[in-house]
């Protein structure tokens, strides 16, 4: 018999809420007008965009909805932020960046570095935490800057102390960055309380459809369109409006910032916990990243002597997703580069696993994992070449 279907792969995508699969049916085959029209049934439509447009605004405290720009995903957001600002500022910008983040931001950096801009990598500690000496050094290099370091890890689920960060950068001069994505939805985000010039994230983190994103723009930050071609999004973003996934980002965003005020997520971190305790019981287990400073929803642990992949092969079977880190890097056999920058021993750096959580998780699935797991260790171990 098949087993039941066990999700703890959050951070690589979320389920579609059923409310926002709702609110978007009625634009693909009622309401279906281009936003950009002139006439009445486009009109309407258009009007359905800006209530999204205030329901994220309203969800990142931004100052004004006119600030939030929709895109196709955290990527392209990322990118947008990224060479825009660069375009912007000019040719002897330096980019401060750190040496965990997300490809879409490590891929951008080695493109500038590749065409002659400086980019300045700072590391982590140990745990994962931002090295902030590292960090306020780089702020002190002459000439224009700009920061992007994100918000949460997306293999770790640690956070970087976005509010020191952001007044340290705009104390230099720079303009700061924060990748959001593995944080919207997760922690409390009030743009109204922090000087971040530029915030990016994904719908499809946080149960909305992926093909969604988006880029916050402070007024007055210096930055360049990515995509030409059209006057949509105030001439920072060509393309026609996607309506009906626009509409199901503000309905998630609605959902998400409700799981924050109620409690919900609290919930949600008790299932994390209560499976990171018990996993702890398998013998030389190691949890990567702080325990402290790290989102809810997340935990990266480490299983030494027997390979990652194996062990996700094993889980499959038994009916649970998890993975070994990003989902954008699943299909390479090098190690995880957040491990490696956090100096995680060699015994452990290939048999890391990461389980992520959402609302839509229980008790059952965390008593499916620990049902299986302490036996899949066992085996593998017996068949380790390290012979432990």
């Amino acid at each position: 018999m098949k087993p039941r279907l066990c999700y703890l792969d959050n951070n690589a995508t979320t389920r579609t809420a059923p409310e926002a699969l709702e609110a978007m049916l009625p634009f693909f085959c009622e309401r279906y007008g281009n936003a950009s029209s002139m006439h009445e049934f486009g009109g309407t439509v258009r009007a359905d965009v800006d209530a999204a447009r205030e329901r994220i605004a309203a969800f990142l405290g931004a100052a004004s909805p006119s600030e939030i720009v929709f895109t196709s995903c955290g990527s392209e957001s990322d990118n947008q932020a990224i060479f825009g600002t660069v375009e912007a500022l000019g040719p002897e910008t330096v980019v401060i960046t750190s040496q965990v983040e997300h490809p879409a931001v490590l891929q951008p950096c080695l493109k500038l570095e590749e065409r002659g801009y400086r980019v300045l990598r700072v590391g982590v500690n140990p745990n994962g935490t931002l090295r902030m000496d590292e960090y306020s050094a780089a702020l002190a290099t002459p000439g224009p800057k700009l920061v992007t370091l994100m918000w949460a890890n997306n293999e770790t689920g640690v956070l970087f102390p976005i509010a020191e960060c952001a007044r340290m950068a705009k104390a230099a001069g720079a303009v700061f960055h924060t990748d959001a994505t593995q944080a919207a939805g997760k922690v409390p985000i009030d743009l109204s309380a922090l000087p971040v010039d530029l915030l990016t994230f994904s719908g499809h983190k946080l149960h909305a459809p992926k093909g969604i994103g988006v880029l916050y723009i402070r007024h007055g930050t210096p930055i360049r369109p990515f995509l030409l071609g059209g006057h949509q999004e105030d001439s920072r973003r060509a393309g026609t409006e996607n309506v009906p996934y626009i509409v199901g980002l503000g309905k998630a965003a609605e959902l998400a910032d409700a799981e924050l005020r109620t409690g919900e997520i609290d919930r949600v971190r008790a299932l994390r916990d209560r499976l990171q305790q018990e996993l702890l019981q398998i013998p030389d287990t190691v949890i990567n990243g702080s325990l402290e400073m790290r989102v809810p929803t997340t935990l990266n642990v480490s299983f030494p002597y027997i390979e990652g992949e194996a062990i996700l092969y094993h889980l499959s079977d038994a009916g649970i997703c998890a993975s070994s880190g990003s989902a954008c890097t699943s299909g390479s056999l090098e190690p995880s580069h957040v491990l490696r920058a956090m100096k995680v021993p060699f015994t452990s750096l290939h048999g890391s696993i990461r389980f992520s959580f959402s609302r839509y998780n229980t008790d059952e699935d965390v008593d499916q994992v620990l049902s299986v797991m302490p036996g899949i260790v066992r085996t593998l171990r017996a068949l380790s070449p390290f012979g432990h």
